[in-house]
């Protein structure tokens, strides 16, 4: 799909380092090792079983409420995200091992890699915008909350994210294309990756790089701002967290998980476009940057198993069941699905009032 092969007739390797990027080579493949072979794998394993773990509890019968169908869909695509990064891992080890068999991993494996990143990362982005749009009609709009906020139509909405950051994230699978050729300082055939013709075309690059950066980051950031504000004003205004304890924290989770989101994707919108600057095809100081950039978007996708645990008591509450069915909680509790929020909200009213009711009769017979 994105890798293309020319014909076996070998050209010189491309020496890519120029003056200005030479100066900036030692500090490239210094980062690179950091975040390869540190900060990845300490990053990647941990944060791929969390999502796992994610997905599993997420699934259980007393987990299964509109936001957490959003939920299990986004650890699904932080779990792609990083194993990803985690074959990148593997191509930094190769390269560290056996600079011969590291360029044949990248050259296989890059342009299909840089796809699968831009896929994740729309995909992330939009279903986090999705759990803010709905925590914003559940907090600010409680009213309409029972229409809208159902766990059909949650999975509704991350299919169509799915398939459509599908569609947008595409151009970037027929970005790159690898090549054979001749390396005379190592005297052994290489695999290069160039920038397709497609991609050579400065004016669909400047239109979809553009579209690309605007759908994946610029403005799921301003729509997470505007909402993250709503809701914390909304929740310093109320006073309902005496009623609803359990569901604020779903909300203050949440609050978290986009925060998060927001810290870790703004350096790489930054780059991408503020500055304009590109991955394989940039030069050393901008991959060399672009590595602790990408590290963070890692950080951002193994870090919501941590947030879960720490603010949802009824994840916790799940997460033990599974682990150790043998001991129950005193008290287990069920994540209840908007609707049923309602509905019981609805019941205790009409209680109150019937109750009420009573009270009034019975002075007046008196």
């Amino acid at each position: 799909m994105a890798m293309n092969f020319t014909n076996f007739s070998l050209v010189n390797c491309t020496q890519a380092e120029d003056t200005d990027n030479q100066a900036y080579s030692e500090f490239y493949h210094t980062a690179r090792m950091v975040t390869g072979l540190i900060l990845y794998p300490c990053i990647c394993f941990p944060g791929l079983i969390g999502n796992f773990l994610t997905v599993i509890v997420m699934s259980q019968r007393n987990m299964r409420s509109s936001t957490n169908a959003f939920l299990s869909a986004l650890a699904v695509s932080d779990a792609v995200k990083l194993i990803n990064d985690i074959l990148y891992f593997m191509v930094i080890i190769f390269y560290k091992t056996d600079s011969i068999m590291g360029n044949r991993a990248y050259g296989y494996l890059y342009p299909y890699a840089h796809f699968i990143f831009s896929l994740s990362v729309c995909v992330s982005s939009w279903l986090t915008v999705s759990v803010a749009v709905e925590r914003y009609i559940m907090v600010c709009h409680p009213t309409k909350a029972r229409e809208m906020c159902s766990r059909t139509r949650a999975v509704l909405t991350c299919i169509s994210v799915y398939v459509l950051m599908t569609l947008v994230a595409l151009p970037s699978a027929f970005r790159y294309r690898t090549h054979w050729c001749w390396d005379e300082s190592l005297k052994s055939t290489m695999l290069e990756v160039d920038l397709t013709e497609l991609w050579s075309n400065e004016a669909f690059v400047t239109a979809y790089t553009w579209a690309q950066n605007l759908l994946r980051s610029i403005i799921p950031l301003i729509v997470l701002v505007g909402l993250n504000a709503c809701i914390i004003g909304a929740l310093r205004k109320s006073r309902a967290s005496r009623r609803n304890n359990s569901r604020h924290r779903v909300t203050i989770m949440m609050i978290m998980v986009i925060v998060v989101f927001m810290v870790c994707i703004t350096p790489d919108a930054i780059m991408s476009t503020v500055f304009g600057f590109g991955y394989h095809e940039a030069g050393h100081l901008v991959k060399g940057i672009r590595e602790f950039t990408d590290t963070l978007l890692a950080l951002n996708a193994a870090s919501n198993f941590i947030i879960y645990c720490l603010f949802n008591k009824v994840f916790r509450q799940s997460f033990t069941k599974w682990c150790c069915p043998e001991q129950k909680p005193a008290k287990f509790q069920t994540e209840l699905d908007e609707s049923q929020y309602r509905r019981l909200s609805g019941a205790k009213a009409k209680q109150s009032a019937i109750k009420n009711t009573n009270l009034c009769t019975a002075e007046n017979n008196t």
